[in-house]
């Protein structure tokens, strides 16, 4: 009669299945990675925390100087459709010099691999000793890298440059992002003040712009994996107290006294 395997030691059936379990756990991992080199998630969060805060700041600063409700919603209009654009070209100017900058060091980087083709192999090669793998194998994968100079521009730039060619960016992207949403957070303290005025108007104004920042928090929670409350209540935490101050100083100056 054949000795049975060892208790602790999984049979054959028992090692595979457990493999499978294994395949299908990290099949399911790799599912819950998110891409975000594009810019345009990164520009909408910032976009719409920012129209929030800056004109809940701007409203309620000329809500406590108590001026007329059409300066009001005057002054929130051109503060929201200047923060946009603004907000708009500051992303695409500063993701395209970016993007551009990346480009010309790839460009450098293919003009080295097509001059110096052996030299290239042995940076590569050296780089995966560099990080732990054997000389041969390390030879051989750069060996192998080589020979396709696209493969090889994409080797080199993740492994010297630190960047991937496929996920520069898009600043037009970024722009429109950044443009559409803080559009939508600058709409959400100036709405009660089209609808209404006074000081029912500004109270709407407060809880609205409170609720949406707890929400843009809890949203900016999710892309991070952080605790949820702790990035609400910290979106909660700046949106008060940029409006409070902004109010304060308001109903300290006055309309008359800017006049």
């Amino acid at each position: 009669m054949p000795d049975s395997p060892p208790r602790d030691q999984p049979s054959r059936g028992e090692g595979l299945e457990s493999s499978e379990v294994s395949d299908h756990q990290h099949v399911a991992m790799e599912h819950r990675h998110r891409s975000v080199g594009g810019g345009g998630a990164r520009a909408a969060v910032f976009g719409v925390s920012d129209g929030l805060v800056s004109n809940t700041s701007l409203v309620l600063g000329i809500a406590g100087a108590h001026a007329a409700v059409g300066v009001l919603r005057l002054a929130g209009l051109a503060g929201l459709l200047g923060g946009a654009f603004s907000m708009a070209a500051g992303e695409y100017v500063s993701m395209r010099a970016q993007q551009e900058l990346l480009e010309r060091e790839l460009e450098i980087e293919r003009d080295e691999i097509l001059r110096w083709p052996e030299g290239e192999r042995r940076e590569l090669a050296a780089i995966y000793e560099r990080r732990g793998i054997d000389s041969d194998v390390a030879h051989q994968l750069a060996t192998t890298m080589m020979a396709d100079p696209e493969r090889a521009l994409g080797a080199h730039a993740r492994e010297e440059l630190g960047i991937d060619p496929d996920t520069l960016g898009s600043p037009i992207q970024a722009a429109l992002a950044s443009f559409v949403t803080f559009a939508l957070g600058a709409a959400v303290p100036l709405v009660p003040f089209l609808a209404g005025k006074g000081t029912a108007a500004a109270l709407v104004a407060v809880v609205v712009a409170g609720t949406v920042a707890l929400v843009v928090g809890g949203v900016l929670a999710v892309f991070t994996g952080r605790s949820w409350w702790r990035s609400a209540f910290r979106e909660l935490l700046i949106c008060a107290a940029a409006g409070a101050v902004t109010f304060a100083i308001g109903s300290a100056v006055g309309a008359s006294g800017i006049a």
